[in-house]
């Protein structure tokens, strides 16, 4: 089992002596959020608090997940970064492309690019992208991600991009794993045609069950790669007999956190705090579990 750190939404001063902490540890990656921007007016809701409500983003400072991740990349070794997840189809592919294409090759192969569909129209509204047929695009976005960071020259002729013959450089040596996050059936049946991996964004140990059995259904009707990476959020993951639980499960990767992100007041747990508290869960269970 490998284990990666969650830390969000903090002191934007924390992140290089987390990440060090993590890394010494014994760690294998650190999650990474995404968010662009807060809109003033929205009738939007988010799809994993009970009450749907999102008003705990307002004011939180989020760095921009490829430059947060270059920045730590920088100050680490070996520990692998991971967005979760990146809302690609608001984006721009080829740019996407290039910024994670560089970041995996000055990092040494230590980035796995967790992507999703944003479940809010103010994102897709602010970078003036059509919310009608996200997936459709969410899909082309993936090709041309793949396509163009595998090296070589790439041309692309879908719905929504149409591009020739190009390339970038650098390119990693090393194919950048391409996770698929959602519970929804059409992200699931996504990261099994079309993913390394899926990433689970947490909730209720039954749902859980359930779209593990899915994805193991799907998985086998498109024939998924035995390497295929599935990264949860469980109870589970924070006992050893749990992580033995999750490993008969089939999953590869567990993302622990040590505090609620949802709260609407800001973060005031001491750097400290935090290291105290990763470094604890890495000797009891981490230690226990290799």
């Amino acid at each position: 089992m490998r284990f990666t750190y969650a830390e969000t939404m903090t002191d934007p001063t924390y992140y290089v002596p987390l990440a060090q902490a993590a890394e010494a540890a014994g760690y294998t990656s650190m999650v990474l959020a995404d968010s662009i921007a807060y809109p003033r007016d929205s009738d939007s809701t988010y799809p994993y608090t009970p009450d749907g409500s999102r008003e705990f983003l307002e004011d939180k400072p989020f760095v921009e997940t490829f430059v947060l991740a270059a920045a730590l990349a920088a100050a680490t070794t070996t520990l692998r970064f991971t967005p979760f997840v990146l809302k690609l189809p608001i984006r721009p592919p080829v740019l996407v492309a290039k910024q994670a294409a560089s970041v995996a090759a000055l990092s040494g192969n230590r980035l796995g690019l967790g992507v999703g569909i944003s479940p809010w129209p103010d994102d897709f509204e602010i970078f003036d992208v059509p919310f009608e047929k996200r997936g459709k695009r969410m899909d082309e976005c993936l090709d041309i991600v793949r396509g163009l960071t595998a090296g070589g020259y790439f041309e692309f002729h879908g719905e929504f991009y149409d591009l020739p013959p190009i390339k970038i450089s650098p390119v990693p040596t090393e194919p950048i794993p391409l996770l698929i996050g959602g519970h929804s059936r059409p992200a699931l049946r996504r990261a099994a045609q079309r993913g390394d991996g899926w990433m689970h964004a947490g909730g209720d140990p039954a749902e859980l069950d359930r779209l593990l059995a899915e994805l193991t259904t799907l998985r086998a009707e498109y024939g998924t790669r035995e390497d295929f990476e599935i990264h949860v959020i469980s109870l589970d993951g924070f006992t050893v007999d749990g992580v033995k639980r999750l490993e008969d499960k089939g999953v590869t990767d567990v993302i622990v956190g040590f505090r609620d992100p949802y709260g609407r007041e800001q973060d005031t747990e001491s750097l400290d705090t935090k290291i105290a508290n990763l470094s604890r869960f890495a000797d009891d269970v981490i230690a226990r579990t290799q």
